[in-house]
């Protein structure tokens, strides 16, 4: 199975993340098929940078997010929230 994840990059102390698309058996920092975006909560406001068509065609294929990954693309648009999308699927 394919997910859309968070791999931490930076020095010790001050995180930044790129999103990432990975296979599940692989370590948080380790192999990972393609990068999609970056994410730095340390700015104010946080800094959230996704190639919309990049996570579009991934989400497409069938790759799951992560929870934060999924709060990170709903912030951006890609993605709208479930409950909405549950709500429509039972009208």
């Amino acid at each position: 199975m394919v997910k859309i994840r968070l791999r931490r990059v930076g020095a010790k102390g001050q995180p930044s993340y790129r999103l990432v698309v990975a296979d599940v058996r692989s370590p948080r920092d380790g192999a990972f098929i393609a990068t999609i975006g970056h994410y730095n909560p340390r700015t104010d406001p946080e800094t959230v940078v996704i190639n919309e068509d990049a996570a579009r065609d991934w989400l497409s294929k069938g790759a799951q997010p992560t929870d934060t990954a999924a709060r990170l693309l709903t912030k951006a648009g890609i993605i709208v929230k479930s409950k909405t999308s549950k709500e429509k699927t039972k009208s």
